[in-house]
């Protein structure tokens, strides 16, 4: 299987005001390309646009092409789930939608803190084997928004799955908030493959600074901005495939084209990539270096680097479009299970005091709080 798949969150669209309102003549377009080019792997969820998306790869993908000539992924998310009984009136939902009668990847949708307890509880571990079990579902994995030692512990828990999905891109590898490449040790450590999300993250390695234009340009200027972040992802050897959300036929021929023959970045290329993550990050709002030595005894027991790290990611994004969905404020909201939240801080100061950077954390602390409120 070709490295790049199909990601169908972001679709083209009738009515740019509209989420719901899929362009399917050009998605037709869009799919009868990547397909002509010989790449075959495509992402849905149950809720992406609106419930509409897998309507919408039924109409474009499944009722035009054969069966063989694609694998289809989708996922169960546990908010639609109240009972036992719901998980299979999901799943034959989604058969019906997407028209299927079984999919190729199938996968439960955004384990973490939160949600992993509610997993348990309907038994969908068992449920998910069992469907793999019957031929409904060829391979089963999950996809992952969290820290990295709750990762390790569902891998743990349940050594039953073939994949797992993960948030991987050049900016967020080193991030404090992300922690992709942790957590893609974990991957690797227990043996699983690894499905890419977010490699461009919701376009904003696909819009960088001109400093990084210049960069990736002077260094080979046959590759456009966003193959450095998508080449990255792909290039690591636990990575089955990486997820590119196409909203047009520019995406799909620009991803295809240097993805038709893919080669590994060498050592030179990653240091150029590594170098175009440290300029993008000059840009961040707080410029804490994750050196977490504020976190030492903190007696609200709050999370101060992670929480600066996704902020910072969250602003960067909403540079690029302020009103698309990104995984910072979960992410957040996930990690207040554990630690303290940001307006917990008792304005103490040890933080202050010891900070290497000299950063007014009590300030930007109170920023956050008020940026993701309750």
């Amino acid at each position: 299987m070709k490295k790049l798949g199909f990601g169908l969150m972001r679709l083209p669209l009738v009515n740019a005001d509209s989420s719901n309102e899929i362009d399917i003549k050009t998605l037709e377009k869009m799919v009868d390309l990547y397909l002509e080019r010989g790449f075959t792997y495509f992402d849905t969820a149950f809720g992406y646009c609106g419930g509409n998306s897998e309507r919408a790869i039924k109409k474009a993908l499944v009722e035009r092409h054969p069966r063989d000539s694609y694998t289809l992924a989708t996922k169960l998310h546990r908010d639609y789930l109240k009972t036992k009984e719901d998980r299979d009136g999901v799943f034959n939902q989604q058969l019906e939608k997407t028209g299927v009668e079984f999919f190729d990847y199938y996968l439960l949708h955004d384990i973490n803190i939160r949600s992993y307890p509610g997993f348990e509880e309907l038994d969908c571990f068992n449920w998910i084997l069992d469907k793999k079990e019957k031929g409904l579902v060829k391979n089963i994995g999950f996809s992952f928004h969290d820290h990295p030692d709750l990762l390790d512990k569902v891998l743990t828990d349940h050594p039953i799955f073939d994949f797992v999905q993960l948030q991987i891109n050049y900016l967020d590898w080193e991030s404090a908030g992300i922690q992709s490449e942790k957590l893609y040790e974990i991957a690797v450590k227990h043996g699983m493959k690894v499905s890419v999300m977010e490699p461009v993250k919701g376009g904003t390695l696909a819009n960088v600074n001109d400093e990084v234009k210049e960069l990736f340009a002077k260094h080979d200027p046959s590759m456009s901005i966003s193959s450095w972040a998508i080449r990255f992802a792909a290039s690591l050897e636990n990575v089955m495939v990486v997820l590119s959300g196409m909203s047009n036929m520019e995406q799909v021929d620009d991803n295809t084209s240097y993805m038709a023959d893919f080669k590994p970045l060498t050592e030179e290329d990653t240091k150029v990539v590594m170098k175009a993550a440290e300029i993008i990050r000059r840009d961040d709002v707080i410029s804490c270096t994750g050196c977490s030595y504020c976190t030492d005894g903190c007696p609200m027991n709050i999370a101060i680097p992670r929480y600066f790290s996704l902020y910072n990611n969250d602003k960067q994004e909403r540079k690029i479009d302020p009103n698309r969905w990104n995984p910072q404020r979960g992410i957040y909201n996930n990690l207040t299970n554990t630690f303290g939240k940001a307006s917990d801080c008792i304005e103490c100061g040890q933080c202050e005091g010891i900070c290497p950077q000299k950063l007014p954390i009590i300030k930007h602390l109170k920023e956050i709080a008020q940026y993701w409120g309750k």
